[in-house]
C-alpha cells in the first residue's frame, strides 16, 4: 500500500458517494482520485487502466460542466433512461474498444493482464460517459466492471484497490437504486 494508493481510495469513495447523491461535487472529488491513480496503475504497470485515468480527467470536467449546465430551466441535468439505442452502440463500441487496446497492449508492451485490464477500462468508459449524461444504465455497467476489477487487483495484490472497487461495487448497487428512485419521481406530473 502506497500513500498514493491510500489517498486515492478516500478521494474515490467520497466522489461516488456524492455522484450516488446526484452532488455535482463528486466530479472534482473524482478529478483528485483519477489524479492519484494515474500513478498507482502507473507503478503497478496496469497501463490500461493508467490510461483510463487520464481520459477520466476530460470526464470528470465534462460531467461537472453538465450536471450544471444541464437541460432543466435551472439549469441541472436529470436522471433520465438511455436512449433506446446508445446501449447497444456503446456496447459494441465497449467491446471494439477492449480488443483493439489488448492487441496492442499485449503485442507492444510489459502490460500486466493486456485483455482484462482493456476490457475494464473500455467498459469504464462507457459507464463513465453513460454518467455524465445522468442515464440510469450507467450503474448497470459499474456493477459488472467493478465486480471484475475486484479480481483484477487482489490478483495484483493491491488489496486496498480491491477493497475500493468493492466499495465501489455496493455503491453502484446503491446508486442503481437511489437513481431509479430520482427518475420515478422526475416522471411524476
Amino acid at each position: 500500500m502506497s500513500p498514493w494508493e491510500i489517498a486515492g481510495v478516500l478521494f474515490g469513495v467520497a466522489s461516488v458517494w456524492l455522484i450516488v447523491k446526484e452532488n455535482v461535487w463528486g466530479w472534482p472529488t473524482g478529478l483528485v482520485n483519477v489524479g492519484l491513480f494515474i500513478v498507482v496503475f502507473w507503478k503497478a504497470r496496469l497501463y490500461a487502466d493508467m490510461g483510463l485515468q487520464v481520459v477520466y480527467v476530460v470526464l470528470c470536467l465534462y460531467g461537472w460542466w453538465a450536471w450544471e449546465h444541464g437541460e432543466t430551466e435551472d439549469g441541472s441535468l436529470r436522471v433520465t433512461r438511455a436512449p433506446r439505442l446508445a446501449p447497444l452502440f456503446l456496447g459494441a463500441g465497449g467491446a471494439a474498444g477492449a480488443a483493439a487496446l489488448g492487441l496492442a497492449l499485449s503485442g507492444h508492451t510489459d502490460a500486466s493482464m493486456p485483455f482484462w485490464d482493456s476490457t475494464t477500462t473500455s467498459f469504464s468508459l462507457v459507464a463513465q460517459w453513460m454518467q455524465t449524461r445522468k442515464w440510469l444504465e450507467n450503474w448497470w455497467v459499474w456493477i459488472a466492471v467493478d465486480a471484475v476489477y475486484v479480481g483484477i487487483y487482489v490478483a495484483k495484490h493491491l488489496f486496498l484497490t480491491a477493497g475500493l472497487y468493492a466499495v465501489f461495487l455496493g455503491l453502484a448497487i446503491q446508486g442503481a437504486r437511489s437513481w431509479r428512485r430520482s427518475l420515478a419521481a422526475g416522471a411524476e406530473p
